[in-house]
């Protein structure tokens, strides 16, 4: 009896350690994928939309294009407190599916995890100092040093943030077709788009110069919305295993 009770309370154990339940299933994942999208397209057509200046422009239209929009960057800035959450749900729980699939790209779901943290701090520290540029222009008549630091603070950050999100890109793009979560072209695309992200954050220092390489990244950012929406709707899309953990 007692060695009956010691073998089942093995395999129990057995089955909860190489059979975890993931925490987000896979329209979970997909809809935190499309939600994050949907969330930085509207986020960039409304920044868009009001011609902002670029960090290659004179700092005097960088100051009047501040004093005149604030409501606009409020609403880019608030727009992070969403997008943070909804990235960090989508690479946690693809790294839970691609555990409940065999483990397949297990490393590099981990590494996606990992930029994706990065990821979240670069940004949010970005938005800050975004909120520094803005709240600064206020009161003033032209530009200061200081303003003009921030302004450059506030470039450097998005292009550091590029490389975080290529990294991001490109672990979460391999580990979902390891797993095959994703077609084999996506992977193509998030080695390709990612390379071009990273590439762009080497060259931060320039960017924050005003050097025209940030286009380099945009394109790599191009590729991730891309990605990340075709993943989403793949993910919202499989059809449910009956008894999947």
């Amino acid at each position: 009896m007692i060695a009956a009770t010691q073998a089942h309370a093995v395999a129990v154990n057995k089955v909860s350690l190489t059979a975890p339940t993931p925490a987000f299933g896979e329209r979970v994942v997909g809809a935190a994928a499309i939600a994050l999208v949907a969330s930085l397209v509207v986020q960039n057509a409304v920044f868009v939309w009001t011609h902002p200046p670029g960090y290659g422009d004179p700092i005097e239209k960088v100051l009047a294009w501040h004093q005149q929009n604030r409501d606009v960057v409020a609403i880019a800035v608030g727009s992070e407190a969403l997008n943070l959450p909804l990235l960090l749900v989508f690479v946690t729980g693809l790294h839970g599916l691609v555990g409940r699939r065999g483990g397949a790209g297990a490393d590099w779901s981990r590494l996606a995890v990992a930029a994706g943290a990065t990821l979240a701090a670069v940004f949010a520290l970005y938005a800050v100092l975004w909120n520094g540029v803005v709240l600064s222009a206020g009161g003033l008549a032209e530009p200061s040093p200081l303003f003009k630091l921030v302004w450059q603070l506030h470039a450097g950050a998005f292009a550091l943030a590029l490389s975080a999100l290529g990294t991001t890109f490109i672990g979460a793009a391999l580990a979902a077709h390891a797993s095959r979560l994703a077609a084999p072209w996506q992977r193509v695309l998030g080695v390709a788009g990612g390379s071009l992200a990273i590439a762009a954050g080497v060259a931060n220092l320039a960017i924050a110069d005003g050097s025209p390489i940030l286009f380099v990244g945009l394109l790599g950012y191009a590729a991730w919305l891309v990605w990340l929406l075709v993943t989403g709707v793949r993910l919202v899309l499989t059809p449910r295993k009956v008894g999947a953990a």
